[in-house]
């Protein structure tokens, strides 16, 4: 039975949702094309009708989630993105990892996987590191803070209690505070 075009880019843009939560949550390496399938309802075998290859759905959810990111903003100033690190760096987002950054949760993956995932994770990042750089007048200080942002939200979910938890987020908006009163 053939699906209609409508159907099967409805289908696609489930699969990308899904595959989005599902490695976010638990990692996308270690999940089976019949996993990210099943998590959809539909069989494995489907899966290459959507996508040559389980890489290439990386690409696709890397691209969508940096892509979406409100962080990801051409244009943003320098109250904005106080708030936008503030929020960043809080307990509600370190527990809501599916719904968070992918970057802490999938970093690691990024890192491991074939050039197209990491040339696309380099795009967004680029960018939001000169939209960052442009805002603050300094590009250097742009990648340090968002390596400040995404190493302090990884220590944080590695820990198991909430104030030590809370500890790692407050010395990182602090130190964030101080860095953007002084370049200010």
């Amino acid at each position: 039975m053939r699906y209609s075009t409508e159907h099967k880019q409805q289908t696609r843009e489930k699969l990308l949702a899904s595959s989005g939560a599902l490695a976010k949550r638990g990692g996308f390496a270690g999940t089976g094309v019949a996993g990210l399938m099943k998590a959809i309802g539909l069989t494995g075998g489907a899966f290459y009708n959507h996508f040559p290859s389980k890489d290439d759905l990386f690409t696709e959810v890397v691209r969508r989630e940096l892509g979406n990111s409100p962080l990801a903003r051409t244009s943003i100033d320098r109250p904005r993105l106080k708030r936008l690190l503030e929020q960043y760096l809080s307990l509600a987002h370190l527990h809501d990892a599916e719904g968070g950054c992918p970057l802490p949760p999938l970093g690691v993956e990024i890192a491991r996987a074939e050039r197209p995932v990491r040339e696309e994770a380099e795009h967004w990042l680029v960018q939001l590191q000169q939209a960052w750089g442009a805002t603050l007048g300094d590009p250097q200080l742009a990648w340090a803070l968002i390596s400040q942002c995404v190493g302090a939200l990884m220590v944080g979910r590695m820990l198991a209690s909430e104030p030590v938890q809370e500890q790692v987020l407050q010395a990182s908006r602090t130190l964030l505070e101080q860095v953007l009163d002084e370049a200010g």
